[in-house]
């Protein structure tokens, strides 16, 4: 597909976007510069961002210009929670610490989930969640590269890969299951608790349209407890 027809400008605008290029809520440029960007002109870029707007993954405001929506609100389908935010509901301070961050190959299940190609390398991370510096929860992360390579240099010294993916990256769907687990001998560690004990744990995956983001398996410690309004 051509990048100077509407249809490749979309694409092509729709791939910075779904790479984090632009953070959701974020400015993008004019038609003016887009078209000058593109080598084509300013009503295929019009064109080509209207039909973005239509799918909800930006809006356009007349003086305002266009900017990309924090979430398609046609295509959502759950609220991924931030970690900082639970911690902190519950009159707790929140902290967390990178345990491991890598970029590797990741194993064949994870490969499947993520429906990366056998040889593509994916980031990984490790992350403790931290209430008034105990621990919280334990989190290992897998994040889709190709469809979101700005991860690869994420500051996340401050911010956790969790709060910086919800807030920098657009997801239309998600898969979510729970499930208890017994903590292997480096849950138990970082957890603060015995090897066998119950864990409450739970896994996500989350896509933007056809592409995955991420895969995370989260394990709470002991006397974690959640609670759903009816």
């Amino acid at each position: 597909m051509k990048r100077t027809t509407h249809q490749g400008i979309r694409e092509a605008i729709r791939a910075r976007i779904i790479s984090g290029e632009w953070k959701l809520g974020e400015r993008i440029p004019g038609e003016v510069a887009l078209a000058e960007e593109y080598g084509c002109s300013r009503t295929t870029v019009n064109r080509a961002l209207q039909t973005l707007a239509q799918e909800g993954m930006v809006e356009r405001k007349r003086k305002g210009g266009t900017r990309v929506r924090p979430l398609p609100t046609s295509q959502a389908q759950f609220r991924i929670p931030i970690m900082r935010e639970q911690v902190e509901s519950r009159g707790h301070r929140y902290s967390h610490r990178i345990e491991s961050r890598e970029v590797r190959v990741p194993p064949m299940a994870i490969r499947k989930q993520l429906e990366l190609p056998d040889n593509d390398p994916a980031a990984y991370v490790e992350s403790l969640h931290l209430a008034d510096g105990k621990p919280f929860a334990f989190e290992k992360r897998w994040v889709n590269l190709g469809s979101v390579p700005a991860f690869s240099d994420a500051d996340l010294s401050h911010e956790s890969a969790n709060e910086w993916l919800v807030r920098h990256v657009p997801f239309s769907r998600g898969e979510v299951r729970l499930s208890a687990s017994a903590a292997n001998a480096k849950q138990a560690r970082l957890l603060g608790t015995d090897k066998g004990a119950p864990l409450f744990t739970m896994h996500r995956l989350t896509w933007f349209e056809e592409r995955t983001i991420t895969a995370i398996e989260l394990s709470f410690a002991p006397g974690y407890e959640i609670t759903f309004g009816v």
